[in-house]
């Protein structure tokens, strides 16, 4: 790939922006500099971070389920995922993959095949503008969930699991009534009813022993495993005696404390951070910022606020500099994530990088690169 000089750019290296320059060789940082280049790429004093990491993201099945009903054709809609997802500034993504039938996703199986088919040979035939991963987001209370995680478990694309729980009355729905306007349309009343009342029963039979199992099998492969809508108290402790390493979207101040005080990462969402609010009325995003309680911020259901919420954060929170919100998009996930190779500018990590140009307070992508190379 040969040498790459940027210059003329305001560089984001750990807690500190350095204005000058960065040279990359055969996709590899080697060498950063302050002052003026005369050489190089001019990046007219933008910014130059860190390529983000995307730890949750269900995009990909957005994309190939645009409506309920209907299943677009996979390579598609990856293709079509990735040039979001690169135009985002996302450089490493963990495309989410919920595993699990259910009475809306009968065959569900069949369709977590189809995608994870898609991404295997898009990466072999190296189609794909960024990296993609899997990650398997396993529906406790579902009867064939341990089968379908050991369908995909030790597939070396799979990096991360977590252990999900939507059953009414808990977690993400510990309002009975939310839950039930969450689930309502369709269906009449009596319908309703019975829709929760067998979901309350799968959680019953299914969910202790699903997540016995799929724990288990992740600490063995080496999988690293997050929770999901701990709430709780006891849900955190349930979670660090599972080795549970990132707690998504904790729905309690309650729940964020005591993951800080097991040493579990928090992730929450940026679109939370964006909006200034839960979409399903949990705890502020930018409340656990100021109480010094989040880590990693994932993009759910918007790629683009990723960065968004990056560059509003500083602006919110006195106490947050840019750098340090941009570690909670890229070397904080990384780390969480085992790669130790990526999210951080510095000599000897992978050349994964994106230029900002900040318009109106809002910023915008003007050039991605991984491992040296551009893509978008």
């Amino acid at each position: 790939m040969g040498e790459t000089v940027f210059r003329n750019a305001r560089i984001v290296v750990g807690d500190s922006i350095v204005t000058g320059s960065l040279k990359v060789e055969d996709g590899i940082i080697t060498a950063i500099d302050s002052g003026v280049a005369k050489t190089g790429k001019d990046m007219d004093g933008d910014y130059l971070i860190p390529g983000l990491i995307e730890l949750h993201t269900d995009h990909l099945e957005n994309h190939y389920r645009p409506r309920p009903g209907v299943f677009w054709d996979p390579t598609a809609a990856l293709h079509a995922h990735d040039v979001q997802i690169a135009g985002s500034g996302i450089t490493t993504v963990f495309d989410a993959v919920r595993i699990g039938s259910d009475a809306d996703m009968p065959e569900m199986g069949r369709h977590v095949d189809r995608l994870v088919n898609a991404i295997r040979a898009g990466r072999d035939e190296d189609r794909l503008r960024v990296e993609h991963l899997v990650h398997l987001r396993c529906e406790l209370p579902s009867h064939d969930v341990v089968e379908q995680f050991e369908a995909y478990a030790s597939d070396p694309i799979t990096r991360l699991a977590s252990v999900m729980d939507h059953t009414p009355g808990q977690r993400q729905f510990r309002s009975l009534e939310d839950y039930k306007r969450f689930y309502q349309a369709g269906r009449t009343a009596a319908e309703l009813e019975a829709f929760v009342a067998a979901r309350m029963a799968e959680h019953e039979r299914y969910s202790g022993p699903n997540r016995r199992h799929i724990v288990k099998r992740a600490n063995d492969l080496g999988l690293a495993l997050a929770s999901h809508d701990d709430a709780t108290l006891a849900q955190v402790e349930e979670a660090e005696a599972d080795g549970i390493k990132i707690a998504e979207f904790p729905t309690t101040l309650e729940a964020a404390a005591a993951s800080r005080d097991a040493g579990i990462a928090i992730l929450m969402g940026a679109p939370n951070v964006v909006r200034g609010k839960s979409h399903t009325g949990n705890i502020s995003a930018t409340d656990l910022v100021r109480a010094g309680l989040l880590d990693i911020l994932s993009s759910d259901y918007v790629p683009f606020a990723l960065l968004q919420a990056a560059f509003a954060l500083p602006e919110r929170v006195e106490t947050l500099s840019l750098p340090q919100a941009l570690a909670l998009v890229t070397t904080n996930p990384a780390q969480a994530a085992g790669l130790n190779d990526r999210g951080v500018i510095a000599p000897g990590k992978r050349a994964d990088l994106v230029r900002i140009e900040v318009i109106g307070g809002s910023p915008v992508v003007r050039g991605v690169w991984r491992q040296g190379k551009r893509v978008s």
